[in-house]
């Protein structure tokens, strides 16, 4: 589970607790990241005997899953009520608090005035932390360094830069946005926000060469506290399986 190395710090309702959105992604990044082929190591293969597989769509019964497909196999618990979606692609409680499991290798050097400007990054940890974090019309802390289990990686938080007007941001007007990063060059089709109120806090892991990026976040200010803790309660459970050798 996640230990910091921090040395100063850091779609369908079922629930009544809906006050905003509350936004929980994991993302493995790179040109190779989420389609390697190689097998799981044999300690992986154990593991994936005694724990339930994460389904392509459907509620789940509360409990730990294993998540497949990826460099380093990864281990999810959560509490009744989610559901996996678009063929595991993603995973929601009541369309209010998700997980989103993609491939996103292009980062732009503008949000805002993102078209023609997403930049193919390569596949480490670092080059995604200095591609986000290099970002103009964003905010972002400086990264720290943290650990998930035996991987190392970095942390930080990012959000819209004050005063960006996402009227004046690149798309229809009917779907400006800021383009956080995206799996092609010529469409922001990976992260986006929508609401210049959205805040997010990211991991970026080194899986043995390949890198996994995990984000927590929220919409805006009148998002229930409690969903938000539900959010990152799921988000913390990840565990990836396996040795870094």
């Amino acid at each position: 589970m996640w230990t910091s190395t921090r040395r100063s710090r850091a779609a369908h309702p079922t629930r009544s607790r809906r006050v905003g959105v509350a936004v929980a992604l994991l993302t493995c990044v790179g040109l190779t990241a989420c389609t390697a082929t190689e097998p799981p190591s044999p300690a992986s293969t154990a593991e994936a005997d005694t724990i339930a597989p994460f389904p392509e769509s459907g509620v789940l019964d509360a409990g730990t899953y294993l998540v497949t497909g990826y460099p380093v196999p990864f281990e999810i618990t959560v509490p009744d009520g989610w559901q996996s979606f678009d063929g595991g692609s993603g995973l929601s409680e009541g369309g209010v608090v998700y997980l989103i499991f993609a491939q996103t290798p292009y980062v732009p050097t503008d949000a805002c005035a993102w078209q023609g400007a997403l930049v193919q990054i390569d596949p480490t940890a670092e080059a995604f932390v200095d591609a986000m974090t290099a970002q103009t019309s964003l905010a972002s802390t400086p990264p720290i360094e943290v650990m998930v289990g035996d991987y190392s990686g970095f942390e930080f938080d990012l959000s819209a830069e004050s005063g960006v007007d996402l009227d004046d941001c690149d798309g229809a007007p009917e779907v400006s946005q800021l383009c956080i990063y995206s799996r092609s060059a010529q469409d922001c089709d990976g992260r986006s926000y929508t609401g210049v109120l959205e805040r997010e806090t990211y991991r970026v892991v080194d899986l043995n060469g390949e890198r996994a990026v995990i984000a927590v976040g929220h919409w805006d200010e009148s998002v229930d506290p409690a969903l938000i803790e539900e959010a990152r309660a799921v988000f913390d459970s990840i565990e990836f399986v396996g040795s870094d050798e």
